[in-house]
């Protein structure tokens, strides 16, 4: 990581919204820029712990930028990200923003990113899901074995057969249950999805779209609800799911609302880009 700097941690006064649902994340006016290029345009958004939420918008809109600003995977123009710090009493909203190596690694550790490509690595299903638990945990093991298992399983895979499978032995759609089993396993906060069905064909996208509502419903260890954040074009999916959509639309919000009022008669933008999405969707799968 660079940019790191010697900041003290700092929370945010305020970690619940007036109704009483603790925050996850809050981005204060996120700019992010690329040179001359400017992708995000102080960016506003609250997300509240148990929420699913899907970003979505043109290509170029800003969404996958958005979403590597809120884990840091980008340092962010300008703005402010916080996160709930599940590593402390009590998971106080803590700004990232600029926060150091240690108090990063102690968030992250509660969250898992599921990428486009998926980014297994080499090697077996279960040295991808095994190597995170052997970092971050005490476990045995026995237990890793015993937690990768339980991880596949969820996911409606075979595990005897899928267990000690190389990657490359993996169809797309498999690929992308091992990349969601390798998240669930470390029994993560938060589920971070960039473009989880860019590529599979309707059937395949189908039983993932299931899975990340099974998966959002798992409960975590503490008993906590998971929050779900998603970054598609898929359309579908939002229909099955009816997550709180957040439109961006040159690089600001146009439209933070619940599935069945996206695309009102106040919101252009987004009239004109559910008719684009299922096109939209179809080229992003053709690469």
């Amino acid at each position: 990581m660079t940019g790191v700097s010697s900041q003290p941690e700092r929370d945010d006064p305020v970690g619940d919204q007036p109704g009483g649902r603790a925050v996850e994340l809050r981005t204060e006016q996120l700019a992010k820029s690329f040179g001359d290029e400017v992708v995000l345009r102080g960016v506003d958004l609250e997300v509240c712990r148990g929420q699913i939420v899907a970003v979505v918008g043109a290509s170029g809109s800003g969404k996958t930028v958005l979403l590597d600003c809120m884990v840091r995977l980008l340092e962010v123009s300008g703005g402010r990200v916080f996160a709930a710090d599940h590593g402390r009493a009590g998971s106080p909203l803590t700004e990232i923003t600029r926060a150091k190596e240690r108090v990063l690694q102690r968030i992250r550790l509660h969250w898992a990113v599921v990428f486009q490509r998926n980014a297994l690595f080499s090697g077996s299903v279960y040295e991808n899901i095994a190597l995170l638990l052997r970092e971050h945990t005490k476990l045995s093991e026995r237990a890793i074995v015993q937690r990768a298992r339980e991880s596949l399983g969820a996911c409606a895979l075979d595990v005897d057969d899928v267990l000690h499978k190389d990657r490359d032995e993996l169809s797309g759609g498999m690929a992308k249950r091992v990349a969601i089993a390798r998240a669930i396993a470390i029994d993560p906060a938060v589920l971070f999805y960039d473009e989880p069905t860019t590529g599979l064909d309707p059937v395949v996208s189908g039983s993932i779209h299931e899975l990340i509502w099974n998966m959002h419903h798992r409960p975590r260890s503490t008993g906590e609800q998971r929050t779900t954040v998603i970054v598609t074009h898929d359309k579908e999916l939002l229909r099955r799911l009816s997550p709180r959509v957040v439109m961006l639309h040159h690089g600001e919000i146009c439209y933070d609302g619940e599935y069945a009022g996206f695309g009102g008669s106040d919101c252009e933008p987004a009239q004109e880009y559910l008719r684009e999405m299922p096109v939209l969707h179809g080229r992003k799968a053709g690469g």
